[in-house]
């Protein structure tokens, strides 16, 4: 049910007045039964009252990504393994190395 705005024209008075809305409006004061007239109202929005409210309920919820597409891998080659090092190329690197003196 809308609630409607009233102004008195004598006495300025300002009062709301919960209506439907074929009722008839009020045309008189209820402090001092001067003529009122009807203001106009920016609207109401949605007023949420009481407990249980959150404004998690009313969000989309979030689709999970999508998977891209896989690919297949071509296995017309064969990896080949690569070559284990030999102790030589160890001990070359081991011995490249300069030794400091103290």
């Amino acid at each position: 049910m809308p609630t409607y705005d009233y102004e008195c024209q004598r006495c300025d008075h300002r009062f709301e007045v919960f209506q439907t809305i074929n009722e008839e409006r009020k045309k008189r004061c209820p402090e001092c039964n001067g003529k009122v007239r009807r203001l106009l109202g920016s609207g109401a929005g949605i007023i949420f009252k009481g407990s249980g409210f959150y404004e998690t309920d009313y969000k989309k919820k979030k689709e999970p990504p999508k998977e891209p597409p896989k690919v297949a891998k071509s296995t017309d080659q064969p990896k080949e393994p690569k070559p284990a090092e030999s102790a030589e190329s160890k001990d070359k690197g081991a011995s490249s190395k300069p030794k400091k003196d103290d």
